[in-house]
């Protein structure tokens, strides 16, 4: 049996398409669909079944632009309450596609509606399970999402329910079934992920700590909830859109599409309340941008870093782009439901140099700099990587001022004094200095290549792992 998966690396992303006698099927599409219509027209096949393995929260699927341009089939498992056309299974229904078979698992704690597919080939043997966010390589899907969609959903109850379908529906299924997650190592749906994007049950029964058959459930549920921290803010709004629905991404799409000139796009600055959105690379954001732009460049964590620095999916955003990437930030915008892209800067901030517009920029050391100013007296060091990290080894004397957590991060910061800011490489204190700039903090400055450029460097003094006592 064939499954292909097709995987998002920036969001650390599993969809899957099989294949079977002209008939095919998709799991967990991402919102951009035409890829899939496009692998199954080149089987000669067409989509029967849109397969959801619950209502997802780091992304906003694919799956009613899929059904509404091939007339497939959305399907969700039990307990799910969509606000539009699909089969709601029942548990242990059985779906044919081609010569394959669908078997529905209902494997509820993630989510109450999350199921597992026991994939099942023409010859009848059972071949894999695609497991949505129930079970990951290494982990299993944090249970603490649904209750803040669901109030009375509390991540204890979901956690004792995923306890029960881990050790009752999926511990007993066979060693050699290959294990297909929705995410690997780099998604916030879990705490532990590995790298690998598959393997198989066995493996998983012997190193993934999650089963454990020796857990009590009590033990289960304090190892789950241990070290989570708070989702990103989109999560419950990327929820609620798979959810009740959302509009077409080609209606998005043309939206953002929108060529501006800068006398166009300086109005719109300044008559809406759109967040002016620079996705360049650090280095060149730094040199020269538009006054109170926002830094989050393309080529990072850029979809999660929106989605946790932006907190409102539907906030209005003018898009400063590299030349031919205009429609790649559309795209990984509406990826995690920001469907609200007005337009682009057309020729983007070389434009708005020419045109004679007033810019803003960041003033950056590099490791020699700072171990210089240091020398000479007291510097202050913002060190603006995950808490986990900074304990982890963090210089003397810096201050963890997490950017996941920049409003908490923000009241710690005097306006009046000088503050030198790195992250691990360079990404996250650009981001973060122009948020804070944008704000009117005009004493931050910038490290060149972050913590791993300090360390290498040997100038400075670093500390051994500290044991967390409050973290933002």
């Amino acid at each position: 049996m064939k499954v292909e998966q097709i995987y998002t690396g920036c969001i650390a992303h599993a969809a899957y398409y099989i294949e079977s006698n002209g008939e095919a099927a998709v799991f967990d599409p991402l919102r951009e669909v035409q890829p899939y219509i496009s692998r199954a027209a080149k089987d000669k096949a067409k989509i029967k079944y849109v397969f959801e393995t619950h209502f997802h929260a780091d992304f906003v699927s694919g799956h009613l632009d899929l059904a509404s341009k091939t007339g497939a089939q959305i399907v969700f498992g039990p307990n799910a309450k969509p606000g539009y056309e699909a089969i709601v299974a029942r548990d242990n229904e059985v779906f044919s596609v081609g010569h394959y078979k669908i078997k529905v698992i209902h494997t509820p704690g993630h989510t109450m509606e999350s199921t597992t597919y026991l994939l099942v080939d023409e010859t009848g043997k059972e071949h894999g399970i695609i497991t949505g966010d129930t079970l990951f390589i290494g982990d299993v899907g944090r249970p603490d999402l649904a209750q803040h969609v669901i109030a009375d959903l509390t991540q204890e109850k979901l956690a004792s329910h995923l306890y029960d379908s881990l050790r009752d529906k999926i511990m007993p299924l066979s060693d050699d079934l290959i294990v297909y997650p929705n995410h690997g190592a780099g998604s916030a749906c879990g705490k532990n992920m590995s790298k690998e994007t598959t393997d198989t049950l066995g493996h998983q029964k012997k190193v993934n700590y999650a089963l454990n058959p020796a857990l009590t459930r009590e033990q289960f549920i304090a190892q789950i909830l241990s070290g989570l921290v708070p989702p990103p803010g989109y999560f419950p709004q990327n929820v609620l859109l798979n959810i009740k629905g959302y509009e077409s991404l080609d209606k998005v799409m043309a939206r953002g599409r929108k060529a501006l000139t800068v006398t166009e796009f300086e109005v719109l600055a300044n008559e809406t309340g759109a967040v002016i959105l620079d996705t360049r690379g650090a280095d060149e954001f730094t040199k020269g941008f538009i006054p109170n732009a926002v830094n989050i460049g393309i080529d990072g964590s850029f979809a999660t870093w929106v989605g946790t620095l932006i907190p409102d999916v539907k906030q209005e955003i003018l898009i400063v782009a590299e030349s031919g990437r205009e429609e790649e930030v559309i795209t990984r915008l509406a990826r995690v439901g920001y469907d609200h892209a007005i337009g682009y800067l057309k020729g983007g901030f070389k434009a708005w140099q020419e045109a004679g517009k007033e810019t803003d920029s960041i003033v950056s050391v590099n490791e020699d700099q700072l171990a210089e100013l240091m020398k000479s007296g007291n510097v202050n060091i913002l060190d603006v990587r995950k808490a986990s990290e900074y304990n982890s080894e963090h210089l003397i004397d810096a201050v963890n001022a997490p950017l996941d957590f920049i409003n908490d991060s923000m009241s710690m910061i005097d306006k009046d004094k000088t503050y030198y800011v790195h992250c691990a490489g360079g990404y996250r204190s650009v981001v973060f200095i122009s948020i804070l700039q944008a704000r009117g903090f005009r004493n931050l400055m910038n490290v060149k290549g972050g913590f791993s450029a300090l360390k290498e460097s040997g100038k400075f003094r670093i500390t051994d792992y500290v044991c967390p006592t409050t973290l933002l």
